[in-house]
């Protein structure tokens, strides 16, 4: 059977011609709006019997395969029977530095076009032309060749011979990934109780190109249970790829556990775990130049062999193994994941790689999503991860610094934004819904000139503000009735922020063109909320799961303390006598759970005050991947004397976590764990109110009981776990807490 290889001309010639290093992270094309206007603006020029964004496709064989590329040349300019390609390049460099042969990618991506269309329309010749555009100035300069249909076939199978090392590797890897993906079996003698039903209700959610909410309690085997039947989907022909999506190394490990216990039963799939660009790179400072970093110089010609040489050898690619072929190679470890990231068949990966703007993996293209499904594990955290995703914000104080230090164009438009965000101050007109247009078109003006000036300066408060400044006009092009814009003013210091109140519109828009989606996450709950703030719509498929394992399995205890602020004072010695009271009941580890750092401090102070010859740990701020992993290992099983932690709600450690056994026989939670009481939740709250939701419940209710119902979760992870819950808060008892509380803890009994 002939495999056929779908890409498009641009991406293909861009693999086999890319050159050079990596400089400073920073792209010297102007923004794609920026881009797109120049190019119509050059469209306009075109007479009448010119056409413009013209699409080209073609089925180039290939000894046993077949390329099909496709791709749309800006201009075919007619003039007789003489046919030109026009290709328009955008480029902020001064055009006295691009000379004919400056960008040979350009020429290939022409050449392909023209190729194309000769072959086509019977043509023997044609010409070909690129045309560059000076962003500022407006100058073009072309450049001209003429080709007869031969010279332009024989270049284009030289590409393609380049292309074909790295296909023949993929075709070789797909072959062995879909035949032993098809035979693969469920790695365990028997499915936990759930588990069968929430893996059928993945892959159903996959053939039927559906979104899925599934609320699964801790302890039915979430991770497998949906890696497991999109490998099964990938088999049958409905996938060629997919996505899991976590926030943290700890689920990003349980993935990979998941994936190696299936190539252990024979699966062939290559899967790749991206690592955060600062946790991973070589350097002391991650400076991206080819002067600063040996791995940035000349990355991009070395980046394909790189590339061809793993996937011949490696199944999983997780931080180690591409650290070894990074050094092997001398190539950037976090490039080299990106660069990977299209190639293999499963990432594993935090969230903002689907979900941001800024960051997102732009050239999955849309026929590539139409074969990917996205896992979007722990999803509750998406919310709130969303919301800063699509938030931006911008600092007077910087371009005020730099209307000082350049003389400049730079020193203009720095100027232009100064003053209008003092004018913005004097106004006092600190929260509005509307979009301050005149600071986008003067942000815009000052990257323009940004970029200009970084080709030949990298200066780093230019390029940290150059950056802030791109985001912020990002996130302004998203701006709609779900965003605020306000203003913080502190002495002379002004923020103006772009903050998005409801991401769920951004999330679905991101998510789409993917054949599936999946959200999970044991605390899913309440369903309506979630469904509706992760971009759901009516037809999307809801399940929940219970748990597994007997509730009798933990008991559960009310002790109706007020933690409000303002009662925290009175209340703090009787409930430092109720922790021990609670461990005096059971025999073990435990981890007591606080709504802040201040007053988990204050609580441990005054228990090993009272309570000095318990052993206690005590969670910091800032904690380093070591530091975690030396907290959690202190668990241990069969102890010699019990350990108290003490940690915070909704951190590190109250999600994610896995201490089967006896490595943790009860968990007290302090708190209902409402977020607290701030400018930006009573923003929110005053919103969601506005359109008919219940504002309290969505900006505070909402997400502080989902840290409970996560820090609990810790607790019984395996048919054989027994344990003790303490909720400890009179509202726990109030008919919106009530509601709120899981079937497998409403056997709980209150402490008088």
């Amino acid at each position: 059977m002939t495999n056929v290889v779908k890409i498009s001309v641009r991406n293909l010639v861009e693999y086999v011609y890319r050159s050079g290093s990596i400089e400073s992270g920073f792209r010297t094309s102007s923004t794609m709006t920026e881009g797109t206007r120049i190019h119509q603006l050059i469209q306009k020029s075109y007479r009448e019997q010119d056409e413009k964004e013209v699409f080209v496709d073609a089925e180039i064989p290939y000894e046993d395969f077949v390329v099909r590329v496709d791709g749309r040349c800006d201009g075919l300019l007619k003039d007789g029977d003489s046919i030109t390609i026009d290709e328009i390049k955008s480029t902020v460099h001064s055009l006295d530095e691009v000379q004919e042969d400056t960008h040979p990618v350009h020429w290939a991506q022409a050449i392909f076009y023209g190729y194309i269309y000769a072959g086509d329309h019977d043509l023997s010749q044609m010409t070909i032309q690129l045309t560059y555009v000076q962003v500022k100035t407006m100058e073009q300069k072309q450049f001209r060749r003429v080709m007869t249909y031969e010279e332009m076939k024989s270049f284009v199978y030289e590409v393609i011979e380049e292309y074909a090392a790295f296909l023949k590797v993929k075709i070789t890897q797909k072959i062995k990934r879909n035949k032993t993906s098809k035979t693969l079996e469920f790695p365990f003698k028997t499915y936990r109780e759930g588990q069968r039903k929430l893996a059928g209700a993945v892959y159903k959610t996959i053939v039927d190109k559906r979104t899925l909410f599934a609320s699964a309690s801790t302890g039915i085997g979430k991770t497998i249970s949906t890696i497991f039947p999109t490998v099964k989907a990938i088999g049958e022909g409905k996938l060629e790829k997919m996505f899991y999506l976590t926030a943290k190394t700890i689920t990003r490990t349980a993935a990979e556990e998941a994936f190696r216990l299936l190539i252990d039963h024979g699966l062939d799939i290559q899967v790749l775990t991206i690592t955060a660009k600062d946790k991973i790179c070589f350097q002391e400072e991650t400076i991206c130049t080819s002067v600063n970093c040996p791995f940035a110089d000349g990355f991009y010609d070395r980046i394909n062999g790189a590339i061809i040489d793993i996937l011949k050898h490696e199944k999983m690619m997780n931080r180690s193994i591409i650290e070894l072929y990074a050094r092997k190679h001398r190539v950037c470890p976090f490039e080299f994941s990106i660069e990977l990231a299209y190639t293999v068949d499963a990432v594993i990966c935090d969230y903002n790689y689907i979900f941001d703007p800024r960051v997102s993996l732009k050239r999955l293209m849309e026929d590539q999503k139409k074969k990917t499904a996205i896992l979007v594990d722990e999803a509750h955290n998406l919310v709130d991860r969303a919301r800063e995703m699509y938030s931006a914000e911008i600092y007077k104080s910087n371009f005020l610094q730099l209307k000082r230090e350049f003389n400049s164009p730079i020193a203009n438009s720095a100027k232009a934004i100064n003053e209008h965000l003092l004018k913005v101050k004097k106004s006092e007109e600190y929260l509005r819904k509307d979009l301050d247009k005149e600071l986008v078109e003067l942000l815009e003006t000052f990257i323009m000139e940004a970029e200009v000036e970084l080709v030949r300066n990298n200066h780093e408060l230019l390029l940290d503000t150059y950056f802030a400044a791109q985001t912020f006009v990002k996130i302004a092009k998203l701006y709609n009735e779900q965003f605020v814009s306000y203003v913080e003013v502190h002495k002379s210091e002004v923020k103006m922020k772009l903050f998005c109140l409801d991401p769920s519109e951004q999330i679905l828009k991101m998510g789409k063109g993917f054949r599936a989606r999946v959200f999970f996450s044991a605390t899913l709950t309440p369903a309506g909320y979630y469904k509706d703030l992760l971009g759901g719509q009516p037809d999307d498929y809801v399940i929940s799961i219970p748990s597994p394992f007997a509730r009798e399995n933990v008991e559960v205890i009310i002790q109706p303390f007020s933690t409000r602020y303002r009662d925290r004072e009175n209340t703090m010695i009787p409930m430092v006598h109720f922790f021990k009271n609670v461990l005096d009941k059971k025999d073990g580890n435990f981890l007591i759970f606080f709504p802040s750092y201040q007053y988990m401090r204050d609580a441990y102070e005054q228990f090993i005050v009272h309570y000095p010859d318990v052993c206690t740990i005590i969670q910091d701020v800032g904690m380093s991947e070591v530091e975690r992993e030396d907290f959690l290992a202190e668990f241990k099983s069969k102890r010699a004397d019990r350990l108290v932690g003490f940690a915070v709600l909704g951190g590190i450690f109250s999600e994610g976590v896995d201490l089967k056994g006896d490595r943790l026989q009860g968990v007290i939670v302090v708190g209902v764990g409402m977020p607290q009481i701030g400018f930006e939740r009573n923003i929110m709250k005053d919103y969601f109110q506005s359109v008919g939701r219940n504002g309290f419940d969505y900006a505070y209710v909402y997400p502080g009981m989902n840290k409970v119902l996560q820090a609990g979760g810790r607790l019984i992870r395996s048919d054989s776990d027994t344990g003790l819950i303490a909720l400890v808060d009179d509202r726990f008892l109030q008919n919106k807490y009530q509601t709120l509380i899981p079937y497998e803890w409403q056997h709980y009994t209150v402490v008088d």
